[in-house]
């Protein structure tokens, strides 16, 4: 699920995903309003390195100013993005993320509305666009790192014959399993990094 990200369709048996402690459920509206690629890449920016203004963003996503300024607004509206009080001095007006994840309802997958259908599409081609661009930037700067990063890191793929309910057991196992060392305190010890994983776990066409 995307991070979270940040990652939902006509009425299912699948009880929709409860509220998490800093994270965001999206539902039909909410989604339509996060689903445009510079949003997301706005509130990625924001959760990544902190407050900004406008032109802060505008001069890290390589954007006009005005654009970024309209849709941080478009976030503010649907509750991904705020105000940061402590920083705007005069006009200058600081933005924070509301929320550090988000989570994807996955009744969105079925909801006959066609607008929903589109920003469906338009967030999860976004999320695998950012997913392609952090491995990317990593291999682009894999020699930079200490030698033991690159021993910790990992590629790897695996093929697998399960069902819908085991693979979403799956999920749920590895998910929690991330968890327990998202809540340890690794961020304080001597050269932790910010780690970035993403889990990609889908059907395909082929032979048994």
């Amino acid at each position: 699920m995307p991070e979270k990200p940040e990652p939902e369709h006509a009425p299912s048996a699948t009880p929709a995903p409860e509220e998490k402690p800093g994270s965001r459920v999206l539902d039909p509206r909410s989604l339509r309003g996060l689903a445009h690629p510079l949003r997301i890449q706005l509130l990625r920016a924001l959760r990544h390195h902190g407050p900004a203004t406008a032109s802060q963003l505008a001069e890290r996503l390589g954007e006009s100013s005005g654009a970024t300024s309209y849709h941080l607004r478009q976030l503010a509206a649907h509750g991904f993005v705020e105000d940061d009080p402590e920083r705007g001095k005069g006009r200058e007006r600081w933005w924070k993320a509301a929320v550090q994840g988000t989570t994807f309802d996955e009744a969105l997958y079925e909801n006959p509305d066609p607008e929903v259908q589109g920003a469906v599409e338009i967030y999860l081609h976004e999320i695998a666009t950012i997913h392609t661009q952090e491995l990317g930037a990593y291999l682009g700067t894999r020699h930079q790192w200490a030698e033991e990063w690159s021993g910790a890191s990992d590629m790897s793929d695996f093929t697998l014959h399960l069902s819908p309910e085991r693979l979403r057991e799956l999920d749920e196992r590895l998910h929690a399993l991330i968890n327990e060392y998202r809540d340890t305190e690794d961020r304080r010890a001597p050269g932790s990094q910010r780690i970035r994983m993403h889990l990609h776990a889908f059907p395909q066409h082929g032979e048994n």
